[in-house]
Formats: C-alpha cells, structure tokens, sequence
C-alpha cells in the first residue's frame, strides 16, 4: 500500500489556486467559482463527490474514501471525494493534488453561513482545513438557497475574486481565515464584520422511531452595527476573519477565580 505524505508542505506555494465545496463537485457554486479564479493562474479542485452541506470539520480516519478524477469544466483537474469537504484538503494536501497552493477558496455555497453557521458549515471547515496545513484560506457563500445556475453565482464569485486577489497580495496570519457573505440583491459594497448571533427555528418530525430535524431558515438580529448579518441586511457583502483559537480569553481570569484544584 502506497503511502502518501505532503513532502511539499515547507516548499514556496505554487502558481494555482485550488477550489473545494461543500455542495458537492457538480454543483453550481464551485463551477462558478472556479471560473472567477483561472484570473490568477491555473486552478485544480478538490470536492465532494456528493453533497455534504452542514457536515462540520468532519476528517475520516481509519476508513475507506473512494476518490477519482474527473474535470470541471472541461479542463479544471478535479478529485471527487467520498467524503467531507475537510476530507478533500486533507488528501490533497497529504499528495494528491499540487501542494501548496497559493490559496484554497471554497463554495461558493448555496446559503449563507453567517453566526453560529461556521461551527455547522462544510464550507467554512474546508477553509480551516487548508489553514492547519499552511495554505490561506477563503470561503465564499452567497445568501440564496435556491441559486441553481452558475450565473446565479456571477456577483459572488465578483466579490470572491476581488478577496482573493488582496488575500494572495497580503497573505493571511497563520490559522486564520476569511468568511465571506454576499447579499442575493444588489451588492452595495465590501464590510469587514465579526460574527453576529443567529437564532435557530429547528423543529423535530418523528414517525415511530425516526426522527427529521426540520424548520425555517435561522434568524437573527439583524440591527446590531457591524456584524456579518447586519452587513447582509443591508445589501453589503460581510468579510469575517475567523481564527482557529476558539479560547475564550475574555473568561480567563473569572475562571482562575473559581480557584479549582485537584
């Protein structure tokens, strides 16, 4: 059994950029993405073979993934993954596609992912991935869950080429990603946000002993200044820095105030 390590890890990014998603390698977003991206150099693609909205930072151990090769678009070197969207940057940062490149996007994502949504969002956990492995990451969602066209996709993949391009100018710090959100209407322009607070509308069907978590879209306060679901509210699309410390420093010291000892 051949085994595969990321021998290119510590080397100088190469010229391309590679595109991933949560929806799946056939859907719309990532075609649409793709093609945005071919302005900075050669793309390559890894993605889901299906669809794996809301999977998480899922990475599979100690399983069997089926992979294999197929192009997007005509000519863009794409693996599809039986797998997650952290699945599709683990193997191809571990030798199965060019590595490093000089950037991973990922989506563009039928949704947004705003709030709490980064801790559920395939998406936005492939962009994680590629920064644990020492490549900057994007991720790019767009506010309509029923885009089902590239086209549908053309302002936000505008908006995700003008990040990238200032991304692979300045770079980014280690373990940081950026999260980016662009409004269904007209974009008004670019806001740097934090993450507001969504409210989930989830309810339970149950039919004997299965059970479907439904509802409506989640919700949220939309008229707090500067946060990623005022931003959307208002027609600007929200760039959110989003870093992989989830230490919540602000509660440190009243926790060494609680004098625990063993």
């Amino acid at each position: 059994m051949a085994i595969l390590t990321n021998h290119l890890r510590k080397q100088t990014p190469m010229t391309h950029i590679l595109v991933t998603n949560d929806d799946g390698v056939d859907a719309p977003g990532i075609l649409a993405l793709a093609r945005a991206m071919r302005q900075f150099g050669p793309v390559e693609a890894a993605a889901p073979a299906q669809n794996q909205s809301n999977s998480g930072h899922k990475k599979t151990l100690f399983q069997d993934i089926h992979i294999s090769e197929k192009m997007l678009d005509g000519d863009i070197p794409t693996l599809a993954v039986d797998g997650s969207p952290a699945d599709c940057i683990a193997i191809a940062a571990m030798g199965l596609r060019n590595w490093p490149p000089r950037v991973v996007v990922s989506g563009i994502n039928r949704g947004e992912n705003m709030g709490q949504d980064l801790t559920y969002s395939g998406t936005i956990t492939a962009a994680l991935e590629a920064t644990i492995n020492g490549v900057p990451g994007v991720a790019v969602s767009l506010a309509n869950r029923f885009a089902d066209d590239p086209e549908d996709y053309a302002e936000a993949a505008r908006i995700a080429a003008i990040v990238v391009a200032k991304v692979i100018e300045h770079g980014l710090p280690p373990l940081t990603i950026l999260s980016v959100n662009v409004p269904m209407g007209p974009v008004r322009g670019l806001r740097l946000t934090r993450q507001g607070l969504r409210v989930y509308n989830d309810e339970i069907e149950r039919e004997g002993n299965i059970v479907r978590m439904v509802g409506e879209p989640p919700t949220g306060r939309v008229d707090e200044a500067g946060t990623d679901l005022w931003a959307l509210h208002e027609g600007f699309a929200s760039v959110t820095p989003v870093h992989l410390d989830m230490t919540a420093h602000h509660f440190m010291a009243d926790l060494n105030a609680w004098d625990m000892e063993v």
